[in-house]
């Protein structure tokens, strides 16, 4: 019988503990980490991750870099600026940058946790649907980030247009608040900065799109999963549905397996330091780790997880 390497890795994970290791850790001179913009929790779960790296790899210069997010940070990856980056799973499997002409260019640590699109808008406002956002002024995040994209698939696949504006979420929660804005579109972790702040001073709403996200994940399965936003997130906001899409923490092929095996080993064994204040983030973790897509995993990671034991 043939036995997949997905299957011998999950087998190896069951009950899992990190292994020790007496060697000593690798010592690149540098370490650049792609990770997202002002108010989302690609950039507050990557610059934490940043900092433990520094910990365990005290001669590399470690750098938190700050970008739009998903998009960008395939890009980067791609163009080797710079070394590992987070992204979310969908513009990964549409094939768009993962190009068959370098598929072993970008591979994945792992997966850590799922971000949720939330469409948040003022809570006098009439807008009850994603169809009442037509003609409407709505941020779709930053340039070259996972909102954009997913927005732009979504609403798209809806048939829905719109004035789309580029911008962090931090800033768009702060025109959302002035009346510079109709809508706020934000895929990312849950709570998310922007909003949680933008809460304290200003009334908001998030809407349900239930039928939407069927709709999407039947138009393109594999990424996208109805879900809920749970009561508890936004305090009196009350659960919203919508759906979530997985990240991922992915690196340059090139990197060394000895570096990338470090970064794994961190990840998975400091999670909650590195998820500290983000509920969803804290689902990091080794069992979930591997179910990477079609992004296969560095080798380095993939060394890392097979030598876990019960």
């Amino acid at each position: 019988m043939r036995v997949s390497r997905r299957s011998v890795l999950l087998a190896a994970l069951a009950g899992a503990v990190p292994a020790c290791s007496a060697t000593a850790p690798p010592a690149p001179a540098e370490l650049v980490l792609a990770t997202g913009p002002d108010g989302a929790v690609f950039r507050e779960v990557g610059g934490a991750l940043a900092a433990a790296l520094a910990d365990e790899l005290p001669a590399t210069r470690v750098v938190d870099r700050q970008t739009g997010a998903s998009v960008e940070n395939v890009r980067l990856l791609r163009e080797g600026r710079v070394h590992l980056g987070l992204s979310s799973l969908d513009p990964l499997v549409d094939g768009a940058l993962l190009s068959a002409e370098d598929p072993g260019g970008i591979s994945a640590v792992g997966r850590l946790y799922d971000s949720f699109l939330q469409v948040a808008v003022p809570a006098s406002s009439p807008l009850r649907g994603l169809a009442d956002l037509a003609g409407r002024t709505v941020s779709f995040g930053p340039s070259e980030s996972g909102t954009e994209f997913t927005a732009t698939r979504l609403l798209s696949l809806l048939g829905i247009e719109v004035d789309a504006r580029r911008m962090t979420h931090a800033e768009a929660a702060r025109r959302l608040a002035s009346g510079g804005l109709d809508a706020v579109l934000a895929l990312t972790g849950i709570p998310t900065p922007a909003i949680t702040d933008a809460l304290r001073a200003f009334p908001l709403r998030l809407l349900d799109l239930p039928a939407e996200a069927e709709r999407l994940a039947r138009a393109y399965p594999g990424p996208y999963v109805p879900a809920t936003i749970p009561a508890t997130t936004y305090g009196d906001l009350g659960p919203c549905h919508t759906f979530a899409v997985p990240n991922l923490l992915l690196a340059r092929t090139a990197l060394d397996d000895d570096v990338v095996e470090v970064v794994t080993r961190t990840v998975f064994t400091q999670s909650a330091r590195i998820a500290a204040g983000h509920p969803e983030a804290s689902r990091i973790n080794v069992r979930t780790g591997i179910a990477t897509g079609q992004v296969p995993l560095h080798h380095g990671a993939e060394r890392w997880f097979r030598s876990t034991k019960r």
